[in-house]
């Protein structure tokens, strides 16, 4: 395995976690009745596969020697109806334990996505979205096997061993130790088969997720993957990951190969010795012909569920291994905690950035040492190079990411001593990559909100200047989005964030390079109206663009994670510093197509 593609997930932990296993039990826990039922019919099949052999046997012992076919009909209606019964026990049964499962997965897989919804930005940094879907999809379908065919029948199997044995020990104790005999090799065969599958379930478990990972990333990247012609060496590497995945199957298969015919040979030598022992217990008159025809049954059913352990085994192993990952990932920091004891949230004078330092890794600062103040009703730019740490300071803002250092303040209140729901209620966020989701138009602007209707909707598309191609489109409003926004333009998704945004009435409007991929026209369109909504909300804008924040009350200049230079255009233009130099770069490569309406000083 290449460094690069180790991940923190392939590190598993031992074969089997009672543990793990009782805080999977939580989760079968609201549908105990289910289980219970299911166990009492468990109960209730062992009987009746442990009765029909024995039904045999006095059927045989009797009335065929004695040849009363009026007695015969009788066991034979007695047999056909105990079948019958155990049927339709093991259809309840197969339908509880498979509801019971798929009930435990719908909650699992519920606290799973709400998890999601808690993470933090810097989780889903560090994860690939293909791991995480593994999660959610591939590893609980594994559980659901578990609760489904692990944990009742597991019970099953036992109960039936029990049940055998007893009748088995009623009869004759001598067959019973010939038939013991064969199980310390049965357990010695499972032993090893277990040692040999168990770490093939773990790679299989790794591998699969891996793959998973670099389908995602290849299916949302096809078109980078296109223009660049990397069609050839990422069908190669998709293949190595192929086959590494397939591999890990055929050692699995090949464990499976030995282990059943290994199985077999032992249970046809214990029937072997069974008859052989019977037959010299018949010479000696001290065993019925019926009694062994039912041991001959009794042994089929004793030894099949004492294979079916192994494979119950095998069921639990993976459960283990994929209830390991779940778990690690429910139990993952959310690190923006809300906090115990919310403090009212007000803005009307000021947010502060007070020595504020940040880093996304370790101690790799994206911010250093940042103080500044946005007055409400301001407009403020920040500039400067890309990864100055620009959208680092609205990320921080919107509380996405919390800090190392310093505090950010809301009229003197720290962001980390309020409601998060509440903070970023105040913002509205126009960012850089606008995300769309399946649905339609509206859905996509109301975001779940059923109290902002689609006049409301129709008057901010109107007036962000969006309608125009809205109205354009079957179904207007409600014509369908697919998946992240395919079909549209970036700028008619840009102006659709903007319709977003406005629609939730927000008290600051965050904009990250909002206008950085609309073309010159649509910018003019828009221009207008978004010179009429800052000039009624605090405003902080992210722009390369210099020409477009020419206007604001104050311009921040970030360089390499420090706050430089602060001013308004002017100011900054007369200092002659880094803003000066950025504007006239701008100016100059603008010059020969649109000149500025500000000329340099």
């Amino acid at each position: 395995m290449a460094e690069h593609d180790f991940h923190e997930d392939e590190l598993l932990g031992k074969a089997y976690d009672w543990p793990l296993l009782r805080r999977l039990g939580r989760y079968l826990r609201p549908y105990r009745h289910l289980v219970l039922a299911s166990f009492g019919l468990s109960i209730f099949l062992a009987v009746t596969e442990t009765a029909g052999p024995l039904i045999i046997k006095y059927a045989i012992d009797g009335p065929i020697r004695g040849g009363d076919a009026r007695g015969l009909a009788w066991y034979s209606l007695v047999y056909f109806a105990v079948i019958l019964l155990g049927l339709a026990a093991e259809y309840v049964y197969f339908y509880i334990v498979q509801t019971t499962g798929q009930f435990g997965m719908r909650d699992l897989r519920r606290e799973i996505f709400a998890k999601f919804q808690r993470l933090h930005m810097q989780y889903y940094d560090r994860n690939p979205v293909g791991r995480l879907l593994t999660r959610i999809t591939s590893d609980v379908s594994v559980l659901n096997e578990l609760f489904a065919s692990g944990i009742v029948a597991l019970l099953k199997d036992v109960v039936m061993i029990l049940i055998t044995t007893a009748a088995m020990l009623h009869f004759s104790w001598r067959l019973t130790l010939v038939i013991y005999a064969a199980v310390p090799v049965i357990f010695l065969i499972s032993w090893v088969f277990r040692m040999r599958v168990r770490d093939g379930y773990r790679t299989m478990r790794a591998r699969l997720a891996r793959l998973n990972s670099y389908i995602q990333e290849n299916v949302q990247g096809m078109r980078t993957i296109q223009v660049f012609n990397r069609e050839e060496r990422n069908m190669a590497q998709f293949a190595d990951l192929n086959d590494a995945l397939c591999g890990a199957h055929r050692s699995t298969i090949t464990n499976y190969a030995w282990f059943y015919p290994a199985i077999e040979i032992v249970t046809d030598l214990a029937l072997s010795a069974l008859i052989v022992t019977g037959a010299v217990m018949l010479s000696g008159e001290s065993l019925e012909i019926g009694t062994l025809l039912a041991f001959v049954l009794w042994l089929q059913r004793f030894f099949r569920p004492i294979q079916d352990l192994s494979e119950r085994y095998n069921v639990l192993q993976s459960a283990i291994t994929s209830s390991e990952r779940i778990f690690k990932l429910l139990d993952a920091e959310e690190k923006i905690p809300q906090p115990p004891a919310p403090r009212p949230l007000r803005f009307e004078r000021q947010i502060e950035f007070r020595n504020v330092w940040f880093a996304y890794r370790d101690e790799e600062w994206v911010l250093r040492d940042v103080s500044f103040t946005v007055d409400r009703g301001q407009t403020v730019a920040l500039v400067g190079a890309t990864g100055a740490g620009k959208t680092s300071v609205t990320n921080l803002l919107l509380r996405l990411y919390d800090i190392q250092r310093g505090q950010i303040l809301i009229d003197g209140v720290d962001i980390r001593e309020v409601d998060r729901h509440a903070l970023r209620r105040l913002f509205g966020s126009v960012p850089q990559d606008t995300f769309l989701f399946h649905g339609d138009i509206a859905a996509n602007i109301r975001l779940g909100r059923p109290d902002i209707t689609d006049e409301q909707i129709q008057r901010i598309c109107e007036y962000v200047n969006a309608w125009g191609f809205i109205h354009q489109r079957p179904g207007q409003l409600h014509a369908p989005v697919q998946e992240r926004g395919a079909g549209y333009s970036v700028g008619q998704k840009q102006l659709l964030a903007f319709a977003r945004a406005l629609a939730f009435d927000p008290t600051v409007l965050v904009l990250d390079e909002a206008t950085s991929s609309i073309d010159t026209e649509t910018e003019m369109l828009i221009r207008q109206a978004l010179d009429r909504l800052m000039a009624s909300r605090t405003s902080i804008v992210i722009a390369h663009r210099l020409s477009t924040i020419q206007r604001a009350d104050k311009i921040l200049v970030f360089h390499h994670g420090r706050l430089r230079e602060e001013g308004t255009h002017q100011e900054l233009l007369a200092q002659g510093g880094i803003y000066r130099g950025l504007y006239e770069l701008q100016y100059k490569e603008q010059a020969p197509a649109s000149p500025s309406p500000i000329a340099p000083s």
